[in-house]
């Protein structure tokens, strides 16, 4: 039982009778307020007992529904379900333990029931690391009906959930391709590839190709008719995670590692529904996961349960060994998407000669993420004189990083040189270039 404020207060105003009692002593007068001191108290204790054992028997059902599955660095909704036991209005607050890598957001709650009403509160769950966590209790606080306590009741509640990648994202993607409002997605999926797979007559419009105009439909139907090709089917794509320690940095909350695998699942649904096949290959000093290209939805839910437990080590990655067994395990031609973080020369030098070795094979694409927090030493609005020390090492740590892309992409890969917070939208974006380029 925890006493409130009004108690406080109401145990205060016997102080005003006990200085008027102190005071009376000390002039040597009467005993005036030594009546209502006495009075006072007796009424503050009679109800302060009374609301006591009212209080302690203030009951409510409290009951936490949660996704099983909870995206990582995103805010899940989660709904308390209240019902009140009692015969009175009740005054309650509500709050979620949560779990150590998850962040409560929106409580505590207050709720006001009448009696024996039922009431929802939703708030939301920020999972800042994937893997499998157990929520812990709920806890409830009921005003006695004087407002002189409040109980506190812990709700055990443990309910285990696990953080997988962005699976929110890849819902919402596909609820406004169903709903035709996300016009950039939705015309993106459907760009028109190269002349290989046919898929339609329509009437010619003024973006399109001359040399896709159907003269004999065009003589037919007397109107400008064009051939529409559909990007190349059933090819494969394969995503390569480095777990090594560089991958740990952090950008907006999330490693590397995770706006690597947020991107990698989203990719992965486009990917799908364009009829391709996905694959998944992580890999520090040895091959840590793989999953052999596939299509389907099932491949994407293969890609998801192989990859939400995987975190990077302080290891160096051993990118020698690790693609001399893709090599092995890879024969058909794939898109090869490596996600990694090159920072000195010495892996710069390991890693240049092994990309050109897959070009002949597959087509290699580099992720390589900017670092934002290096680019902002150079901002403009800095103009104090130590910042040139701070200045200079900038520049040359982003030129040096620009000379990485460019070797890259002089050993045969496509290089995608981008911040993370971006990576996901420009990532979807080089893949349907790739595809209507029929690169692959």
């Amino acid at each position: 039982m925890i006493p409130t404020g009004r108690l406080a207060l109401a145990l205060a105003g016997g102080l005003v009778f006990a200085l008027g009692v102190a005071l009376e002593k000390l002039l040597g007068a009467g005993s005036l307020f030594t009546g209502p001191l006495i009075a006072w108290d007796a009424a503050v204790v009679f109800f302060a007992l009374a609301d006591l054992a009212l209080a302690w028997r203030s009951r409510v059902e409290v009951e936490r529904q949660v996704p099983a599955v909870l995206s990582v660095g995103r805010a899940n909704q989660a709904t308390l379900q209240v019902r009140s036991l009692l015969r009175r209005t009740a005054d309650i607050e509500l709050t979620d333990d949560g779990a150590p890598l998850v962040e409560v957001q929106g409580c505590p709650a207050r709720l006001e029931l009448a009696p024996g009403a039922r009431a929802s509160w939703r708030y939301h769950l920020l999972p800042t690391r994937r893997g499998a966590h157990q929520l812990g209790n709920l806890w409830v606080r009921i005003k006695s009906p004087f407002g002189l306590w409040k109980r506190q009741l812990r709700v055990p509640a443990a309910t285990p959930v696990r953080v997988y990648p962005d699976l929110e994202a890849v819902r919402i993607y596909e609820r406004l391709v169903k709903e035709a409002r996300d016009e950039r997605f939705t015309h993106a999926t459907r760009r028109r590839g190269g002349e290989s797979e046919f898929e339609r007559l329509r009437e010619y419009t003024r973006d399109d190709d001359v040399r896709r105009i159907d003269w004999k439909a065009t003589a037919k139907k007397r109107v400008v008719i064009a051939r529409e090709y559909q990007l190349e089917r059933n090819q494969n794509v394969v995503f390569l995670l480095d777990l090594g320690r560089l991958m740990t940095a952090e950008s907006g909350g999330l490693s590397h590692l995770d706006h690597a695998l947020n991107a990698t699942l989203m990719l992965s649904h486009v990917s799908v529904r364009a009829g391709d096949h996905v694959g998944l290959a992580a890999f520090d000093s040895s091959l840590r996961s793989f999953v052999p290209p596939e299509g389907g939805q099932h491949a994407l839910k293969k890609i998801v349960r192989a990859s939400y437990d995987l975190f990077p080590s302080l290891v160096e990655p051993d990118y020698r060994a690790v693609f001399a067994t893709l090599k092995a395990k890879l024969r058909k031609r794939a898109l090869l998407v490596l996600f990694t973080q090159v920072l000195d020369q010495a892996t710069l030098g390991d890693l240049v000669p092994l990309v050109r070795s897959l070009s002949p094979t597959h087509l290699p694409l580099c992720v390589v993420f900017r670092d934002e927090s290096v680019e902002e030493l150079l901002a403009p609005e800095r103009t104090e004189p130590l910042d040139l020390y701070t200045r200079g090492p900038a520049a040359a740590e982003i030129q040096w990083r620009e000379r990485v892309v460019e070797q890259m992409g002089t050993a045969g890969a496509l290089v995608l040189y981008v911040k993370p917070k971006e990576l996901t939208q420009q990532l979807i974006a080089r893949y349907l270039e790739i595809k209507a380029r029929q690169l692959l």
